[in-house]
């Protein structure tokens, strides 16, 4: 399958300038500039092809948004190629606009007093979308989502949810070849989640759409993702799927317990007995990290009720958020 976004050896560079402090500091900015060059994204190679569903994952800082900012055409790359829908975002904006939608994160492109309606045949005209299929895909909509009762509904009287689930809408109504979402679950509820999560799933299927997201949310990766390609510092840290992304660590386990007493006092006695484990703690359980390739679960099992009184157990599979952080923390 062709790749509907080709980027080869893109590297984007600020110039930020290097301000002193003080008032001292503020009269010598003025006639003296000195500049520090950051490298947001460093010689990053990524093809993803038509219909996918792509992390882009990567902490605070990564060069996510930079990178994404250059695939939409907002920024020009430092260098390298960027090749989307076969055109160069930065030279073609107006053309590169009609094939994709994005959704960042809480910048809402609905119209605030106007009801959903209204902002869909705004943007019908403003995308020239032919009534056939502004109707179709109504009609699509209405099979996949219960629009009913915020399609008449002023935006700035939606709840977060129904703010998000509309502008997802907003997003694929022109049917665009890819669409771009920032942390579209942030901030829902479970219940919310799973419907944004489904309503992608199936606007992906239905019309082939390819989606690259962002998310530090690991729920959305394990119902959307097969693949994720992952950045840290700018630089590219992992791109394959998700499968093959634990089978570098199937050989973790958590081992998670209760013991008597205060939970997050046991963890940092814990801590200090088993200090090349991975120890965390949350209102529930304490968490160890181990690698069996090291030490077997069930030595650290029995080591912990020589010396803590345990009242209840559970031993899971490694979780991608617990194998994504590794990666952050010791790369591949």
């Amino acid at each position: 399958m062709s790749a509907i976004i080709e980027i080869k050896n893109v590297t984007k560079e600020f110039k930020v300038l290097n301000r002193h402090e003080g008032l001292r500091g503020s009269i010598k900015d003025l006639f003296s500039r000195e500049y520090n060059i950051v490298r947001a994204v460093d010689n990053i190679s990524i093809n993803i092809a038509q219909g996918e569903i792509a992390g882009y994952l990567g902490p605070n800082g990564a060069g996510k948004s930079t990178t994404i900012k250059m695939m939409t055409g907002v920024l020009e790359p430092t260098s390298g190629e960027i090749l989307v829908n076969g055109i160069i975002p930065y030279k073609n904006r107006s053309k590169n606009a009609m094939d994709i939608g994005v959704v960042f994160g809480q910048r809402s492109q609905l119209w605030w007093a106007l009801p959903l309606i209204e902002s869909f045949r705004i943007l019908k005209d403003i995308y020239c979308i032919s009534d056939k299929d502004y109707k179709d895909m109504l009609e699509l909509y209405h099979s996949l989502v219960d629009i009913d009762p915020i399609l008449h509904k002023p935006v700035r009287q939606m709840s977060l949810g129904q703010r998000t689930l509309s502008d997802i809408l907003a997003a694929f109504l022109h049917d665009p070849r890819i669409v771009f979402l920032d942390e579209p679950t942030i901030g829902l509820d479970v219940s919310m989640k799973s419907k944004i999560r489904s309503l992608i799933q199936s606007l992906n299927r239905e019309k082939k759409t390819t989606v690259i997201l962002t998310t530090h949310d690991m729920g959305d990766v394990d119902a959307l993702c097969r693949r994720i390609v992952i950045i840290d510092k700018g630089k590219m840290l992992y791109d394959n799927d998700i499968e093959h992304l634990r089978g570098f660590f199937g050989s973790y386990r958590t081992l998670k317990i209760r013991a008597n007493g205060d939970l997050k006092k046991q963890s940092e006695i814990i801590k200090k007995e088993f200090t090349d484990i991975s120890v965390s703690c949350d209102e529930e359980w304490i968490s160890l990290l181990i690698d069996e390739s090291k030490a077997k679960v069930i030595d650290v099992l029995g080591q912990l009720q020589s010396s803590h009184k345990i009242t209840d157990m559970q031993l899971e599979e490694i979780s991608t958020e617990e194998v994504i952080k590794k990666i952050y923390e010791e790369g591949v």
